[in-house]
Parts: structure tokens; C-alpha cells; sequence
């Protein structure tokens, strides 16, 4: 098959990574790419969002899939564009790629159908919605309505707090048209983690979840990221809350854009909240993305068992029903590398060092996010730069063996959290430590 991946992120690596391997990809391209994505795959000088671009290359060179990495593309319509001219195309429909591009519907959809998720109230008056907050009181949480590249929530501890963040978004114009509406909801307290499912319109095939580090420096200090280190599986997501997830939030998601005449295709992200009830733990959404996540992607795609290509297939196809998926059961942990100054003003253009070292380690890969070639040598252009992927036989080893990866690459320009992955690891000793008074016991 000839296979196009649309992106330059460490997500678009992983994909192109995963699909290289498949027996059924014979030619692989990826627009734009990145230094690392040129190992596996032909990199293509078309940005993301370039539609118009992509279709006629898709169409020029009798493209059998086309599979799109980032949530822009897909909001611009670019699915729809391709199954019009006849590309199979991996990922949601404009219309469908709206519970990502748009807060506010992604809201009105779950109020709908009965998924739990935190109460809240859509504004385009910047008046009324501090109105809103001040009789709901802090902690509460102001979220731009459309894409803001991961930056337009805050989680306002005050109402002072929650004020500017409608100014800004609303009357500062700081995320431009994606903030002229404002969704203004309760904030929920628990622990964080991500849920993906495989959606053809119909069906939902449920893969794993995934705990993603969202602060930007070590004990979850300092603001939020695009993600800053990921593993799975999570803990805290146990078999029996994933059941749960798919039944209360992703298949009546599923049920409820299909009754929209907007039908879901491709992965599904489930941003969730674990919160404590009476009952135990229990799951509501956060958000959902219309894609795989980044840098949670690069721990699926380690994790993956099963060939990619025939699953992305069927979810175009609309079979889920008749393909099943396998994981190998060691974790896998990313820990990325940022530029420094990230998320915030950061230096570009500084050389890589180290990679092919750093490659060597057993179990790591390194996946590239904002590099590019400047001839032998790699650069570092974007703010996220490498995602330092290692799977072992538990979390710690897996921690251990991407920490030893990245000590050994050289980028004085770079920085990286050095706990990722802390939760698991608390876990896993207290486990290892009950395991042990058992014994002893026993």
C-alpha cells in the first residue's frame, strides 16, 4: 500500500514508526515530517494544514491511505476532502472533528447523552461569564471554546484568576477566533488520565490508556504543556474502570454523534478525570481530542502488538467488530525533551548531539518531535523536542532505561522532568511491599 501521514510531531514519528513495520506498507510518506521521521518514512515539504496540498499529492500519487496525526487538519475538513476524491482516510470528519475543534459542542454533546462530565455554561459575553464564576466561586475553570495548540484552559484557584482568564481569552484576544466563546465549568479534583478507542461511526474498539505530565517541571510545578512525559498502561485506570469508560462515555459518545448525523471515525481521546464517590472510583470526561495524543501515542505504538495498518483499515471500513487488537504487557514510558524556555519563549536552531547513542539503549527508541535535518547534523525547531520512548518489565525499568537514553544525549539547549512516571512507581512499590508482608506472612 502506499500510506501518507499527515504531521511533524513525536506522534506522527511513532505512526510512521508502527506503520513502516507493517508487511502491507510498500511506500511511506510523511508531510511535513521531521530529522526523524526521514529513518522511516519519505518526508514531503507540505505543512499539516495545508489541505489543498495534501489532497492534490494524496491524489497525484494514487494514495491508498492517508492518516492524519493532528487535530488542525482535521478540523479544517481535510477527511472530507480526501473521501471526495476518493482516498481512504484515516480520522473524524469536520463535522465529527468538532467534540475537539469546539468545547462548547463537545459540552452540549455529553449533556445530550448522559456522559458525566463537570457542569458548566457556554458564554460570548465576557460580562455574563464572569457573572457565571463568581456565583459558582473558585476553584473553577475557564476554557477557550476553539483550538488553542493545548494553551486555552486555566484552572483558576481564584476568581481574580478566573476573570483575566476570561479577558484574555475574550476581550485580549489571546487565542484570536478560538476564544471568542468561552465554556466556564466546575473543576473537578482526582487524577488524570487518557483513554483511547478506535471509532468507525458504529463501533468502538477500546485500546489502553495512558497517564500523560502535563507540568512542565518535576512534582507537577510550574504551567502546563503540551505534555511533558507519558507511560502506560495507568494504574489507576483498572479493568473495571475501563469497562466503565467505554460504557458510560465513549460508546454513548459514539451512539450519540451517529444520532447526529455527524458518525465518529478514527481514535477517540478520552481525557478523564478519576474521582473518589462513595461507590470507589469513577470516571468522568475532561475533554475528548479527535486524535491520538502526544506524547501518549509514541507509549501506545511501543506497547502495540498487533500490525497497525489493518486496524487503521477497518476503522475506515466501518469493521471494528472484526478485528481484535494485542499489547505486549510490559509498560512503556516517553520521557520528552523540551527546549529551554518552554512552554514559553524558547531558543531555536540548536544542534542535537548524542542520538544514535542514545538509540543504542536496550528497549529505548527515540522519537523526534520539533527537529529538522540541516545536512548530517539534527536541529532542534520546536518546543517539544525529542520523545525518549523505553519499554522493561515495569515501570521503574522502563524509567531507568529512557533516563539512561536521555543522559546520553548532547543538547545543553534542552531540559527534561527527571520523574515521569512517578505515580506507577509509587504504585508498583506499594504493591512490591504488600507482596512482600504477604510473604512473609504466608
Amino acid at each position: 500500500m502506499k500510506i501518507l501521514v499527515v504531521g511533524s510531531g513525536g506522534r506522527e514519528h511513532a505512526l510512521c514508526w508502527a506503520i513502516s513495520a507493517s508487511p502491507l506498507c510498500g511506500t511511506l510518506w510523511c508531510a511535513p515530517g521531521n530529522a526523524g521521521i526521514r529513518d522511516v518514512a519519505s518526508c514531503v515539504d507540505i505543512k499539516a494544514d495545508d489541505v489543498d496540498g495534501l489532497v492534490a499529492f494524496a491524489t497525484a500519487n494514487a494514495v491508498d491511505l492517508v492518516v492524519v496525526g493532528p487535530e488542525q487538519p482535521l478540523v479544517l475538513g481535510l477527511v472530507d476532502r480526501l473521501t471526495a476524491a476518493g482516498i481512504k482516510a484515516f480520522g473524524p470528519s469536520q463535522a465529527a472533528a468538532a467534540l475537539e475543534g469546539s468545547k462548547g459542542f463537545m459540552k452540549d454533546i455529553c449533556a445530550k447523552y448522559g456522559v458525566p462530565t463537570a457542569a458548566y455554561r457556554r458564554f460570548t459575553d465576557a460580562a455574563a461569564a464572569k457573572a457565571y464564576a463568581t456565583e459558582q466561586g473558585a476553584p473553577i475553570v475557564v476554557k477557550a471554546d476553539g483550538l488553542a495548540a493545548g494553551k486555552g484552559v486555566v484552572i483558576a484557584m481564584t476568581l481574580e484568576e478566573a476573570h483575566a482568564a476570561i479577558d484574555d481569552a475574550m476581550l485580549h484576544g489571546r487565542f484570536g477566533s478560538a476564544g471568542a466563546e468561552v465554556v466556564v465549568e466546575e473543576f473537578m479534583d482526582g487524577e488524570e488520565a487518557s483513554f483511547f478507542a478506535l471509532c468507525d461511526g458504529t463501533h468502538a474498539l477500546p485500546l489502553v490508556g495512558a497517564q500523560d505530565h502535563k507540568r512542565v517541571f518535576d512534582n507537577d510545578q510550574g504551567p502546563n504543556t503540551g505534555g511533558m512525559g507519558a507511560y502506560s498502561p495507568a494504574p489507576v485506570l483498572t479493568p473495571a474502570l475501563q469497562d466503565r469508560v467505554m460504557r458510560e462515555i465513549v460508546e454513548p459518545t459514539v451512539k450519540g454523534m451517529a444520532a447526529e448525523g455527524k458518525p465518529f471515525t478514527g481514535v477517540l481521546f478520552a481525557g478523564l478525570m478519576i474521582v473518589a464517590s462513595p461507590e470507589g472510583p469513577k470516571p468522568r470526561l475532561i475533554e475528548f481530542n479527535a486524535r491520538f495524543g502526544d506524547p501518549e501515542c509514541q507509549v501506545l505504538m511501543r506497547r502495540l502488538k498487533s500490525d497497525i495498518v489493518p486496524l487503521l483499515l477497518a476503522t475506515c471500513d466501518g469493521q471494528l467488530d472484526h478485528v481484535d487488537v494485542r499489547w505486549h504487557d510490559d509498560p512503556a514510558l516517553c520521557v520528552v525533551m523540551a527546549a529551554q524556555g518552554y512552554p514559553g519563549d524558547y531558543v531555536k536552531n540548536t544542534v542535537i548531539g548524542g542520538l544514535e547513542d542514545a538509540g543504542k539503549v536496550d528497549g529505548v527508541t527515540v522519537f523526534h518531535a520539533g527537529t529538522k535535518a540541516d545536512g548530517d547534523r539534527v536541529l532542534a525547531n520546536g518546543g517539544r523536542v525529542l520523545g525518549v520512548t523505553a519499554i522493561g518489565k515495569s515501570v521503574a525499568k522502563a524509567q531507568a532505561l529512557a533516563y539512561q537514553a536521555v543522559d546520553r544525549i548532547r543538547w545543553p539547549e534542552g531540559f527534561c522532568r527527571r520523574d515521569i512516571g512517578w505515580r506507577a512507581l509509587e504504585r508498583e512499590k506499594a504493591g512490591g511491599e504488600k507482596a512482600e508482608r504477604e510473604q512473609k506472612q504466608g
